[in-house]
């Protein structure tokens, strides 16, 4: 028993295969693609003085300290959202080869054979017969012919996901890159701020020493004593908190990095940053750079283009679905026959399916495509939008902090001078200890405002660099797009 042979020559079939392939996932019905227009003002509100580009300044350079870039360099080796984002890349990666894959027919090597008997009562001879039948070929099983881009429409669909996917991974990295530098920043704001605790703490000791001595000898009040002591406890207590907050604090960075790190305090000498020269000027440019700029820009952007991609895959299906099984081998009643002269053996089965009533679940998938469009575009300009508004705040707090800065050095200044002569007034018995005990409380005060404004100032540099889309990771090798 041989397997079914058709009159079309070998060679006619090979070349409708062919011509087949030819004609397959010619066709695309996905609407064209235009990028929305941008929902924000053309230039930024703030003055945007002359400076580096963000996105041409890697991590590296804008960060001078090599203690920050230590860190940096292991967050974006050991941190677990990074980890976790490259991942997310494999697997779109892994799903964009498998949706390419639908566009190319599945060609396996099969081998079978059986063997049967018919008893004489269902035998059409009336005796009982054995029959059997062996076939060995290659084999195409269900390969859809894409006329009208179904499948091309899905592979493009899942190839804007893969990009996407690689852009977010930049956009984690460009976040970590930010945090770590933030977080270092804040932990050497607690450094000095803990140092100015300190200093105060042991001056008051002393004083506390010495009025202990004028009060024992007679020399002053009781209640000149209990100011003193007052002081002291003041300093301890806040010695205390910013301890406190930055052992709170190290504990976050160490998480951030992603493993542990040494971060005791750096020595006393080099401990104060000058907010002048740590990081240099930025130029943020027009809004419209950020859509080149920002990785997370450029992954809505990708999103966008994939719902409109499913567009395309939702309105091919309204058309009719042809695919193609085949099979091209040997066949033979005897095993030892399936390779003899004369036993090529081959089929061809095209299948064509029109839908002519699915209850609008066609119409309805449709819908369900343009919808998340609509939505993928509602994304797209909100992150536009956010993007705008981060550049913005960055160079306003940038403008105003630097401002706040100069006006605290002034303060801390007048207030020094102020604490000075109300000591001397004290000691010349001309004002009462209550006038140095609210001099010295209101210089460190001063004090320590004058680190958390200057330790903000660098934040908003730091923050203004992300938002241009600067410190991102080197993107991973773009996929195949054949």
């Amino acid at each position: 028993m041989t397997m079914a042979v058709f009159t079309l020559p070998h060679r006619a079939m090979l070349a409708a295969l062919a011509a087949t392939l030819a004609l397959a996932g010619c066709a695309s019905m996905a609407p064209p693609y235009a990028p929305p227009p941008l929902p924000v003002a053309a230039q930024y509100p703030e003055t945007d003085p002359a400076g580096a580009h963000a996105p041409d300044v890697a991590w590296q350079s804008y960060f001078a300290d090599p203690r920050l870039q230590a860190l940096i360099a292991q967050a974006l080796a050991s941190n677990r959202d990074i980890r976790i984002a490259a991942l997310r890349v494999e697997e779109a990666r892994a799903a964009y080869g498998i949706q390419r894959a639908e566009q190319f027919p599945t060609i396996a090597l099969g081998a079978s054979g059986s063997r049967a008997r018919v008893p004489d009562d269902l035998s059409p001879t009336g005796r009982a017969m054995t029959s059997a039948q062996y076939q060995a070929g290659l084999n195409v099983s269900a390969w859809e012919l894409d006329f009208w881009g179904r499948v091309r429409s899905l592979k493009d669909s899942a190839l804007q996901t893969l990009l996407a996917s690689d852009e977010a991974r930049r956009a984690v990295g460009v976040a970590l890159v930010a945090q770590v530098a933030n977080g270092y920043l804040g932990l050497r704001e607690l450094d000095e701020r803990v140092e100015l605790a300190r200093a105060t703490v042991d001056s008051r000791a002393e004083s506390l020493r010495i009025f202990t001595r004028r009060f024992e000898v007679g020399s002053i009040s009781k209640l000149d004593l209990t100011q003193v002591e007052t002081l002291l406890s003041q300093a301890l207590s806040l010695s205390a908190q910013l301890e406190q907050a930055r052992a709170v604090q190290a504990h976050a960075l160490a998480q951030l990095v992603g493993g542990p790190v040494d971060l005791t305090p750096v020595a006393a000498e080099v401990r104060r940053f000058d907010d002048a020269n740590v990081l240099q000027p930025l130029h943020a440019g027009l809004p419209s750079a950020l859509l080149t700029q920002r990785p997370d820009l450029i992954a809505a952007e990708h999103q966008l283009r994939a719902a409109q991609a499913n567009i395309g895959a939702a309105r091919a299906a309204f058309f009719p679905t042809i695919s193609l099984t085949a099979a091209y081998g040997t066949a033979s009643a005897e095993l030892n026959g399936l390779f003899d002269s004369g036993s090529g053996a081959w089929n061809l089965a095209p299948r064509l399916v029109l839908p002519i009533f699915d209850a609008g679940r066609l119409r309805a998938n449709m819908e369900l495509a343009e919808v998340r469009r609509d939505v993928a575009v509602a994304n797209y300009e909100k992150s536009v939008q956010g993007a705008f508004r981060e550049v913005a705040d960055a160079l306003s707090n940038r403008r105003w902090l630097a401002l706040q800065v100069d006006i605290g050095k002034t303060t801390l200044a007048a207030q020094s001078e102020r604490a000075r002569l109300a000591k001397l007034r004290y000691d010349n018995g001309a004002a009462p200890y209550l006038e140095v005990l609210d001099a010295q409380r209101d210089l460190l005060t001063v004090e320590q405002q004058l680190v958390q404004t200057r330790r903000a100032l660098l934040s908003s540099q730091v923050s203004l660099y992300a938002a241009l889309g600067g410190g991102a990771p080197v993107a991973a090798a773009a996929a195949s797009t054949h």
